[in-house]
């Protein structure tokens, strides 16, 4: 069931969507490049939807075969940049389809934004986590001191409208992440929020990620006018 978040002032323009149930990726997908033309032409609002998907390994254009290496759900190609991700039950997506033509055209700056978004969010449940360079996504300290992955971000960008987003492991069955080489990184484990002995609900994270969005969308904001940093 689809539901409507209360929205601040700044996200007045972007209808800001939350689904309940599992929608399939496919699905999902073609939602998604239907919305990203509708924006393009301005027939639509820009939208952020958050969801959650049945089990599915998804194939970046970036994705290596030799890095799939157990097939157990369906593999769907998904046009977005990257490698070999899991998505599944317990792990909550944000899909964002925003018109980058008046926020500076600048993809670097706003996988940047995104990664902040994630990490301010995440802090509000008291995980500290960070970017590492050379290496996409949100990183954080797993229960056994090693440095492990929490968030994936993958982005597509269609004139200047972007699609896809980011993840976060809530409590997925990490086991899933075992079919693939998550993002092409084999050298650090995936963890969730659940491992580090915290409950949260995709309700709870919604709320924290509305709670944190001006700041992103400030971060976007302020791209168009000088470099991110």
């Amino acid at each position: 069931m689809a539901s409507t978040a209360p929205q601040t002032e700044h996200l007045a323009r972007i209808e800001w969507r939350r689904d309940s149930a599992l929608v399939p990726y496919a699905q999902a997908l073609a939602a998604m490049e239907a919305r990203n033309q509708a924006v393009a032409v301005g027939a639509e609002s820009e939208l952020i939807w958050l969801l959650e998907h049945p089990p599915v390994y998804t194939a970046g254009t970036s994705a290596d075969p030799a890095e799939l290496v157990d097939p157990r759900f369906d593999v769907v190609a998904a046009g977005r940049g990257g490698r070999y991700t899991y998505h599944g039950p317990g792990q909550r997506v944000g899909y964002l389809v925003l018109d980058l033509n008046r926020r500076g055209k600048d993809l670097r700056c706003f996988v940047h934004a995104i990664e902040g978004w994630v990490i301010a969010t995440l802090a509000r449940f008291g995980v500290e986590s960070w970017r590492a360079e050379g290496r996409v996504g949100i990183w954080t300290r797993d229960i056994d001191g090693t440095e492990a992955k929490i968030g994936a971000i993958g982005v597509r960008v269609r004139r200047w409208v972007t699609m896809h987003g980011f993840s976060v492991n809530l409590d997925p069955d990490l086991a899933h992440f075992s079919g693939i080489v998550p993002c092409g990184i084999a050298e650090y484990g995936v963890t969730s929020m659940a491992r580090l002995g915290l409950s949260v609900s995709a309700a709870q994270w919604d709320e924290a990620l509305i709670a944190t969005s001006d700041d992103f969308l400030d971060a976007l904001d302020a791209a168009a006018k000088r470099a991110c940093r």
